[in-house]
């Protein structure tokens, strides 16, 4: 009976890399796969840290990932698996999809992706496939934070410095900071909510320092009447507030 898997992991611990163990090996059975991926750092394929790397279907969100595995079976009369990288970036839909693919088509799907976002909160796609998933299992390849804990969050750094604000999709790099470059590091709880924090604090100084709060300059005039819209006036932003 056709299942359909979910492996998830921090980053560096092999997610792509069992993806394309996986393809490779069915691929020499000589069975029929279909490997997609999305915001992979190879357009077109999935690639490994290792090295390793082959071609794939790139998923956008206007993919019918049904329709992509129902058209290639009429075409090639069987497929025998789909194998999914990068699919904390899938949307919900797109995961559900995935789950009539097992369900209609009896096609295995294994799927690989991230638990948290650098943010610390599940991506869309990956608490949809938790949900769905008939196997759910973690990668048991353990990395470490820079303090030799068990690293457990993703965290994003501009320029060296942690952030939790920004775009949830952003490919970066990963071998170190240089400048005006977004990175990515793998830090264990204490420490991730450690720069969140800061970074959160340094947030609310810039909204502190706000031009508006400024005294007017001396060229404007400023003596008439200044209507204001009750409703348009923000709630005060109280630091303790997240």
């Amino acid at each position: 009976m056709a299942q359909l898997r979910f492996t998830f992991g921090t980053m560096g611990s092999g997610k792509s890399t069992q993806a394309l163990q996986i393809h490779h090996n069915l691929r020499a059975r000589g069975l029929t796969t279909i490997l997609t991926t999305q915001l992979d750092r190879a357009e077109g394929r999935v690639s490994s840290r290792l090295g390793v790397s082959a071609e794939a279907e790139v998923v956008d969100p206007s993919t019918d990932l049904f329709e992509l595995v129902r058209r290639r079976m009429a075409r090639l009369g069987s497929v025998d698996a789909v194998i999914c990288d990068e699919v904390q970036f899938y949307s919900p839909v797109q995961c559900e999809q995935l789950a009539r693919v097992v369900d209609e088509l009896a096609v295995d799907v294994y799927g690989f992706g991230l638990l948290t976002s650098f943010q610390g909160e599940l991506f869309p796609g990956t608490a949809r496939m938790l949900e769905l998933a008939d196997q759910r299992s973690e990668i048991q390849v353990e990395a470490r934070c820079w303090c030799g804990a068990r690293a457990t969050h993703n965290a994003r750094f501009v320029d060296g410095v942690q952030v939790v604000s920004g775009q949830l999709k952003v490919v970066g790099d990963t071998s170190g900071p240089s400048a005006g470059e977004v990175t990515y590091d793998l830090l264990c709880r204490a420490h991730w909510m450690d720069g969140a924090r800061k970074a959160t604090g340094a947030q609310l100084e810039l909204l502190g320092s706000d031009e508006a709060r400024q005294p007017p300059s001396d060229d404007e005039d400023h003596s008439g009447p200044v209507e204001v819209d009750p409703a348009a006036v923000p709630t005060p932003l109280k630091a303790n507030e997240r």
